[in-house]
């Protein structure tokens, strides 16, 4: 299902698009050589250990097939044999001599076997099928959650870049601050307080910079070893504005989404195929009570004559195999079989209901983040208005320096709160995406 046609798609409020834009413009603007979201996943595709190990666990599963498929194809073997003997044996046949010893003796023996039939293995390449099908399955499960991982990440390392801007703003601001200060006090308009005030908000802010670097720096880290390339994301990173507008959209009703959910989750499907695998395995023990039947041949050829005086020869056969009674070891079988197909049948039943609880608890996550994004982009605005008018009236000397740091303080702890309820509904989007089964950007994975 591609992004743009979602069931929880739609058209963002003009006053979030407003305000998150504003926020993120600085950002854009200074990314020279940018790293995209479908870039990051992309790399991690490719790169990751886990998406690697995935890759081949369906090469496994291939082989397991293709294993189980030559049953149905005959055997054939050729086996050559040299002997050197100390002497040779000579015998007259009908007349004339025949050496039916040499000294060197070579013989060819050519064997085909196959097998006619078996009531297990029609049975047995169906539940290998199956579980064929659970393992690649489970390997696009295994890719998506880490393209899920990646988003996070790459959201994550966004969030605390922000935060980093808004830390370093705060510091310019108390460095001003700190100046204005000192100048009023040396002019005899402030009080030696109002210096110590502005010293303690800006010693305050520098080691809030300090900190929010290290913050940053770790996520990008963090980034980099999903991504297995660690110099990728040394260059800014682009806001993945669709992550965005999808999140403002209105929600389709819960229980479409839930049915759609439960057809398309690769893990739900995963388990699917691992209870078909099993309930075929479980008429397993039963078939092994008709009889199988098979052919073998052979044709051989040597140096040396038989009394016949011939150097060639071959047979065909045919073998029946009726196990009548095997003490009893079927009938366990078929207890232990059916005892494991009933567990996969509840464990496909229990995942059908986590599924239901993972779509309505996001959906119910993301009405939040809404709600509190707006809630904090008002905040911000009025943190904004309040510090430029504190600043203003400190000039004309009708506030104090503590006012002014007041101010500065909850103007940036209004950022750092927009900054993380945009980033938290940007990881509730994730969330929702992940719980109906499709990939971050809306779309149904492959398998």
């Amino acid at each position: 299902m591609a992004h743009n046609s979602g069931p929880i798609r739609g058209r963002r409020p003009a006053a979030v698009a407003l305000g998150l834009f504003v926020a993120l413009a600085p950002l854009a603007a200074a990314q020279d050589k940018p790293l995209t979201l479908d870039e990051a996943v992309s790399l991690a595709l490719e790169r990751n250990e886990r998406a690697l190990a995935a890759r081949e666990s369906v090469n496994a599963a291939d082989a397991r097939v293709a294993q189980a498929r030559s049953f149905f194809l005959p055997t054939i073997s050729s086996t050559g044999t040299y002997t050197r003997r100390a002497y040779e044996t000579r015998r007259v046949v009908g007349g004339a001599e025949v050496i039916m010893q040499r000294y060197n003796a070579l013989s060819e023996t050519l064997a085909l076997s196959q097998s006619l039939f078996d009531a297990r293995s029609l049975t047995s390449l169906s539940a290998v099928r199956a579980q064929r099908n659970a393992d690649m399955a489970s390997a696009a499960e295994s890719r998506r959650q880490l393209a899920f991982e990646v988003s996070q990440a790459f959201l994550a390392t966004l969030g605390t870049t922000q935060v980093r801007e808004a830390s370093a703003r705060r510091f310019a601001f108390a460095g001003q601050n700190l100046a204005a200060a000192k100048a009023r006090f040396s002019a005899g308009l402030a009080s030696v307080n109002d210096v110590t005030r502005a010293e303690l908000e800006y010693a305050t802010a520098e080691v809030g910079l300090t900190q929010v670097k290290g913050e940053v720096e770790t996520s990008t880290l963090q980034l980099g070893n999903l991504l297995a390339a660690p110099e990728a994301v040394r260059n800014s990173l682009v806001v993945p504005d669709f992550l965005i507008e999808a999140a403002s959209a209105e929600a389709a009703d819960a229980e479409a989404l839930i049915e759609e959910a439960l057809a398309r989750r690769l893990d739900i499907g995963a388990l699917r195929w691992t209870a078909s695998a099993q309930r075929s395995l479980a008429k397993l023990p039963m078939l092994g009570l008709l009889p199988s039947l098979s052919a073998t041949g052979q044709y051989r050829l040597t140096n040396e004559a038989s009394f016949n005086n011939r150097n060639w020869n071959w047979s065909v056969g045919a073998t029946l195999n009726w196990t009548i009674f095997d003490g009893l070891t079927r009938l366990g079988q078929r207890k232990e079989q059916k005892a494991l197909a009933r567990l996969a049948d509840l464990d496909v039943q229990a995942a059908g209901r986590r599924v239901d609880l993972e779509v309505r608890q996001a959906l119910v996550s993301l009405a939040n983040q809404r709600a509190s994004l707006k809630q904090a982009s008002v905040a911000h605005e009025v943190a904004k208005k309040n510090a430029a008018e504190t600043t203003e009236l400190y000039r004309q000397g009708l506030a104090s320096a503590l006012e002014v740091a007041d101010a500065n303080v909850s103007l940036f702890e209004a950022e750092v709160a927009f900054v993380q309820e945009r980033y938290g509904l940007g990881v509730a989007f994730l969330s929702l995406e992940a719980a109906l089964g499709l990939d971050p950007f809306g779309k149904e994975p492959r398998t």
